[in-house]
């Protein structure tokens, strides 16, 4: 069955927002909408009023309705209700879910899989210079773009730097904000915090890894026309996002080091990323070093980190 709409009318009208008071401009389209059978019989199923406010967000799911609503960009937002009362989708087209399902002993063995290899994954701050395909790092960036975020925004940008000079720059500035934390800004309960890890403000891994990822925060974007665009959830979004990159670089065989230089402003300079743009966190990539060690610390317990109702 294949379903065909037509316009009848159309209305503008100016309105009032009811949390700012900011005036909106609101069109009404009259439309009737037809369903073609296989047998040649046509039936129509009466009248939809399509209530369109210009500057929220929706999705067109036809070059029809496109060419009807040219008046209005993609960042419309569409309301449709037909004779029964109830809302329809017509204006936010799905797809079918791309799930695989596995029996319930597959389902236990591969959970058990993925922790036995997260729980390898550890912090290193011994790498080596080994070199790594790009192809592996943009796979990672890939996964993390698979993140769940608020409105589907996307607010994060990464920088891979691999090169040398750039890299050299990044540890400099980097070693200048961790001297100042360490020899003044950090109060003795945070250096005593970190004094198990080992930490100081020497940081070579910055120029010996073959890769660094800059990850930014999106705070706001731009539409067409240069106009802000307001970004929701973007901490949220952007953690999220960083997880999924770190245990997806785990689990291709390479180590990580997340690095929070504070501030980290000096990246958005060194790296010519825009003042909209925040620097969220410094990932460090690579192999690592043959005798690279690690801090002999625990993870807490299950019934430390969780509860059940």
């Amino acid at each position: 069955m294949e379903s065909t709409i037509k316009i009848i009318s159309s209305k503008t009208k100016t309105g009032t927002h009811p949390g700012s008071g900011a005036s909106q401009f609101f069109t009404s389209f009259l439309i009737r909408r037809s369903f073609s059978c296989s047998d040649g019989q046509i039936i129509n199923a009466g009248f939809i009023l399509v209530s369109m406010n210009k500057g929220l967000s929706f999705a067109l799911p036809s070059k029809k309705l496109h060419d009807v609503f040219t008046s209005f960009s993609h960042q419309n937002k569409c309301i449709m209700k037909d004779s029964s009362n109830s809302i329809s989708t017509a204006l936010n087209p799905t797809i079918s879910l791309d799930y695989q399902e596995y029996p319930i002993e597959e389902v236990q063995r591969r959970s058990l899989e993925y922790y036995e290899n997260m729980k390898r994954r550890r912090t290193v701050r011994d790498f080596s210079r080994r070199k790594v395909p790009l192809e592996i790092i943009e796979n990672c960036l890939r996964t993390a773009d698979t993140a769940p975020n608020g409105a589907n925004q996307h607010p994060w940008h990464f920088v891979v730097v691999s090169d040398p000079e750039i890299k050299l720059q990044i540890r400099e500035a980097a070693e200048k904000e961790e001297q100042d934390f360490y020899k003044g800004r950090a109060s003795s309960e945070w250096l005593e915090a970190l004094a198990p890890l080992g930490t100081d403000e020497n940081k070579p891994f910055l120029e010996i890894a073959p890769y660094l990822i800059a990850i930014f925060a999106k705070v706001y974007g731009l539409d067409e026309k240069g106009k802000r665009v307001k970004h929701y959830y973007v901490n949220e979004s952007v953690g999220i996002a960083t997880g999924l990159l770190i245990s997806a670089i785990h689990n291709s065989g390479l180590a990580s080091l997340t690095h929070t230089p504070s501030p980290m402003r000096f990246l958005n300079q060194i790296l010519e990323r825009p003042e909209r743009e925040r620097p969220f966190l410094l990932l460090v990539v690579g192999y690592p070093a043959t005798d690279a060690r690690v801090p002999d610390i625990q993870r807490k317990s299950l019934a430390e980190i969780s509860t059940y109702f």
